[in-house]
């Protein structure tokens, strides 16, 4: 399931399967969790924790199905997504964390800060999940490649079987061009039409003309929480971005609680990829100011 390009990830047993997880700085700082979206792994945020491990304990598990992670016989919901980290958290033993997150990660977070709110310390995101009304919400370009993608027949075709994922939405929505290295780890976890199954259901997944029902709920009440909440947020965003355009990034921070935005630049959608030092750097700085101290020689 690895690539040779990655290192081998210590492992959390969790609900009968494993998640893996990548581990930074030392144990007794605060937490800072980092959580990723589809189709990537932890791996995205390899050239950020550095940055941010002199303050704070990193810690950034691989989703069930993704990356080094196992891949139970589950139906890869957003529910099921809730229920392995919420064990991986009991089994880590992190009881609270400053969280740092983008795409489906930053869904994970914003349901954890509305169903535990003494669980997050801080909050800073990217490229967020949010339930849109109506598919005129969603980024004009990859509209109707989404709306594909939630064809039955036609999204497994593309995503199953051709990888597209992989192949297609992670480079076409990363600025810079990936490397073969790169490419290689990301390919790992997917090399059968079956081990591809978590890729294909986190777009049916999002929250868009109140479909799925129960998953358009989740996020519009964790969204209502987001908006009540009062622990520090960092919102990253960038040009033209793809979930999140620079001009919707600064409205929506209005109407947070505490929140700063910070542009990075060209971006798309995997802006860890684009500008993991100014994220990084930004973090650290966020969490020095929030009374994160430096971790003891």
């Amino acid at each position: 399931m690895t690539s040779l390009s990655d290192v081998v990830l210590p492992q959390v047993s969790v609900l009968g399967s494993t998640m893996a997880y990548r581990e930074a700085g030392n144990a007794g700082a605060p937490v800072a969790l980092f959580l990723h979206g589809n189709p990537t792994s932890s791996y995205i945020w390899r050239n950020i924790i550095p940055l941010v491990a002199p303050v704070a304990h990193c810690i950034a598990p691989d989703l069930i199905g993704f990356g080094q992670s196992g891949k139970p016989d589950i139906e890869y919901r957003f529910a099921d997504h809730v229920r392995y980290l919420d064990a991986f958290l009991t089994n880590a033993g992190i009881s609270s964390a400053f969280v740092i997150a983008q795409d489906w990660g930053t869904a994970l977070a914003f349901h954890l800060a509305a169903r535990r709110p003494e669980f997050i310390r801080g909050l800073a995101f990217m490229e967020f999940i949010r339930p849109m009304p109506t598919w005129e919400d969603f980024h004009a370009d990859a509209r109707e490649t989404f709306q594909k993608f939630r064809t039955p027949g036609v999204g497994e075709k593309m995503i199953l079987e051709d990888n597209a994922f992989v192949e297609r939405v992670l480079p076409g929505a990363t600025a810079r061009k990936l490397t073969n290295e790169e490419m290689s780890v990301y390919r790992a976890p997917f090399p059968t039409p079956e081990s591809r199954r978590p890729t294909w259901r986190f777009p049916n997944e999002l929250p868009i003309a109140g479909e799925p029902a129960d998953v358009y709920s989740t996020l519009t009440k964790a969204h209502d929480a987001l908006v009540r909440s009062s622990y520090p947020k960092l919102l990253f965003t960038a040009d033209p971005g793809a979930l999140v355009s620079r001009t919707f990034a600064e409205s929506f921070a209005k109407k947070l609680q505490d929140c700063r935005v910070i542009n990075l630049g060209v971006g798309i959608h995997y802006l860890q990829e684009d500008h993991p030092e100014v994220i990084g750097a930004a973090v650290k700085a966020w969490l020095t100011e929030l009374g994160v101290g430096p971790n003891p020689e």
